[in-house]
């Protein structure tokens, strides 16, 4: 292969660099990874060796500038990881990973370049925090350390990524292969003729003709307990479920110890309080306290629904039974009923009907889909943004349909990050996992996502900063939901709601009387879903916190009874074993994060609502002050600046029922 037929060695040529799609192979990978590592380290090599002194432009901007073919190829390649994985790609990733952590490593611990950085002055504030955010980065990597600890601390830091590598595809294959194949039709009786179909023909393409494959998502419960009535099958789905990721097992216990081992090196107690340090919370006990608060009210609140589903049920409910029951009492109590919803909510409807007509009322962007322009895969959709004005703002890829190569759960990429600076417009995805029909009908819980995810597109499609380093959502982990959380309040929206929730075959809007039985259940199971999010993040802390050595199973059943929500009826969200948010994402000693996030997110719905809602004014504000910053200014400051004051807790307390 000549380096002309690389794709990733010059920038794109396509409209806002998207990346030549049609043209990469999995054989461009290696060799431009390689050449990546190569060119940044002679670009720090560069700035290192300056004659010069040291300034903010020969040094920061230079770094800022530095790594573009690194971050070509990197970004594409993740975004495949995620995505669509195949065998090609995990082994390529096997390689990489560690490789990149070292490199990381290699650029962090260079002396001359962090006493360059220690030496620059800045001019303004803006310069002032990059530099404080350079400073900030490069000591929490090492750079401060002894040369033995930094040799200590680079061996760590490959190793586990070597570990989050190996966790990942572990899950993915044990997610597809736990699948549950049924082979009788009656078996699925509860579940409306287009769901059955759709899952007969999830069984032919993995070459099940004529059988129906149940394939499951990322989280614990699963979507059809809520409507299987056959009890045998929902238990096979949720022991499917909860059984997955065993090969995970001593890896788990492996990552917590050397990422203990790691933050003992830099100076803090636990991998807790190294993460904290960081972040909005600041101190692990500020974020104890707010779980001590949190959970005794929450499972109050699931017990006494507990109680309510027995009563109903005739038996103790096991985990199995809860989303089935829960629906009984849901459909007696608001008479709704979530397959009677279903036809309202097509995929594409809610997407241009919804999704982005919300994003037009509010901001007045609009959206073009550019069918000349491919993604990675034929299902991604292409959409170029433009503002009100008509300028252009960036392009938006929608990805939305599962498949056996494709991650559970959802979740947002940048492809390419605004940046003045380097002169580049945003590029964003959006992934999620929704079933293919013909057509593809959503449960409310799937729409609510979608808003959720393009809220994070916004994030990154709004970002009007210089720096790269500070683009969209390159903000501490507890804010970075609070935007997606924001952007749910839209799917319920009275105005939004009735442009989207129609009859994908009549055309007939969604009946009132079922849209207002639909909003007043909004509240209800709210124990549950509390107390599952609550147990998946005690977990994560009691991992990052609490964990010195043993077995994985029994130090999680543990550690769910210490924090008072062992419910064997109410499991986590995730167990620990297929928890990839902490062990392979970004989110270890962070799941925390969403109900933090959450915290600014109430505050802020009640903001919208104090000052008219869906008005064009309040979305100006809102991108204005808060979605086009970024990172470019502290998060807390962004809200402050947003809201007049300081968040408060009240509004989630409320949303919640913990009152």
């Amino acid at each position: 292969m000549t380096p002309d037929a690389n794709p990733f060695l010059s920038p794109s040529p396509l409209p806002y660099l998207l990346p030549p799609f049609q043209e990469i192979e999995e054989e461009h990978y290696a060799p431009a990874f390689e050449q990546g590592m190569a060119e940044h380290l002679a670009e720090i090599e560069e700035i290192t060796g300056n004659p010069e002194p040291p300034t903010f432009e020969n040094t920061i901007e230079a770094l800022e500038r530095s790594g573009d073919l690194l971050d070509r190829v990197s970004t594409v390649f993740f975004n495949q990881v995620s995505s669509d994985a195949t065998p090609g790609v995990q082994e390529i990733q096997k390689d990489v990973t560690p490789r990149l952590a070292a490199h990381a490593d290699a650029v962090h611990l260079d002396a001359k370049l962090f006493a360059r950085i220690q030496a620059v002055e800045a001019a303004d504030d803006e310069q002032r925090w990059l530099l404080d955010r350079y400073l900030t980065d490069f000591t929490r990597a090492g750079a401060v350390l002894g040369q033995e600890d930094q040799q200590r601390l680079k061996r760590i830091n490959e190793r586990l990524s070597t570990l989050a590598t190996t966790f990942q595809q572990n899950l993915l294959a044990d997610t597809n292969a736990r699948a549950v194949i049924v082979d009788d039709v009656s078996e699925l009786d509860g579940l409306s003729a287009d769901a059955v179909q759709g899952l007969r023909e999830t069984a032919k393409e993995r070459g099940l003709d004529g059988r129906y494959l149940v394939t499951l998502v990322l989280p614990t419960s699963q979507p059809s307990l809520t409507e299987l009535t056959d009890r045998a099958l929902r238990q096979r789905i949720h022991e499917a479920s909860t059984g997955r990721g065993a090969a995970n097992a001593e890896l788990i216990t492996e990552i917590a110890a050397l990422r203990q081992e790691r933050a003992t090196l830099l100076g803090y107690r636990n991998h807790a309080e190294y993460v904290l340090a960081d972040q909005t919370a600041k101190t692990a006990q500020a974020v104890t306290d707010m779980l001590d608060r949190l959970v005794p009210p929450a499972v109050s609140n699931a017990r006494k629904e507990q109680s309510d589903l027995e009563e109903i049920a005739g038996h103790a409910v096991q985990p199995w039974d809860w989303q089935f029951y829960a629906e009984k009492v849901r459909k007696a109590r608001y008479d709704i009923d979530s397959a009677r919803m279903r036809p309202y909510f097509e995929l594409n409807t809610v997407l241009e009907k919804g999704v982005f007509h919300a994003a037009t009322r509010l901001y007045g962007i609009t959206f073009t889909e550019r069918t000349d322009l491919h993604g990675y895969h034929p299902d991604v959709r292409v959409f170029e943004v433009f503002n009100e004005d008509g300028t252009p703002l960036g392009l938006f890829l929608g990805d939305f349909h599962s498949r056996a190569s494709k991650r559970g759960g959802a979740w947002m990429n940048s492809l390419v990050k605004q940046s003045s600076l380097l002169g580049t417009g945003p590029v964003v995805v959006n992934n999620l996992n929704i079933v293919k029909g013909e057509p593809t009908l959503m449960t409310f819980d799937e729409v609510n996502t979608m808003f959720h995810e393009f809220g994070h597109a916004l994030h990154a499609l709004f970002s009007d900063v210089r720096f790269p380093r500070f683009s969209g959502t390159a903000v501490p982990r507890d804010f970075v939901e609070y935007p997606s959380q924001v952007n749910e309040m839209w799917a319920t929206d009275p105005e939004i709601l009735a442009n989207y929730a129609k009859h994908y075959e009549t055309g007939e809007p969604m009946p009132q009387e079922l849209v207002d039985r639909m909003l007043e259940a909004q509240k209800f199971n709210q124990g549950f879903a509390t107390v599952e999010y609550l147990a998946a993040t005690l977990l994560d802390w009691a991992w990052h916190t609490d964990y010195a050595d043993g077995d994985a199973e029994r130090f999680e059943a543990e550690a769910l009874k210490r924090a008072g929500v062992d419910l064997a009826a109410v499991p986590p969200r995730y167990r620990s074993t297929y928890f990839a948010h902490i062990w392979a994402s970004g989110y270890s000693a962070g799941y925390y994060s969403y109900i933090w996030s959450e915290v600014l997110d109430a505050d802020t719905v009640e903001w919208f609502k104090e000052n008219g809602g869906l008005r064009r004014e309040n979305g100006d504000t809102f991108r204005r002050e808060l979605l086009s910053k970024g990172g470019s200014v502290d998060a807390l400051t962004a809200f402050r600046n947003f809201r007049g004051r300081d968040p408060e807790i009240t509004p989630l307390l409320t949303r919640r029922g913990l009152l």
